[in-house]
């Protein structure tokens, strides 16, 4: 076998070995496309969770607040005619 005869092959095997790698190369650029996409759209997703969690702690709030002005409005109709009571009481 002589030299071009094998510097031939080199170049065929070069040839190849390019192909494969920008075989490789579009298959990453696609992984990479994907990945971005996905990201993207797993951002949104938090996103909107986290909006939705947001609504549902102002609900919340609101809630807690409406119970404690009840818990205060009752304790308050019980304690004030009781310490009246006891006020009267005592004075008579």
């Amino acid at each position: 076998m002589g030299v071009e005869e094998r510097l031939a092959k080199l170049e065929g095997i070069v040839g190849q070995m390019d192909k494969r790698l920008a075989s490789v190369e579009n298959r990453l650029n696609h992984i990479e496309t994907r990945l971005e996409n996905m990201e993207k759209e797993l951002r949104e997703e938090i996103k909107g969770l986290g909006n939705e969690f947001r609504g549902e702690i102002k609900g919340l709030r609101g809630e807690i607040v409406k119970s404690f002005r009840w818990t205060i409005g009752i304790m308050l109709s019980i304690l004030i005619p009781m310490w009246i009571t006891i006020i009267l009481a005592i004075l008579k």
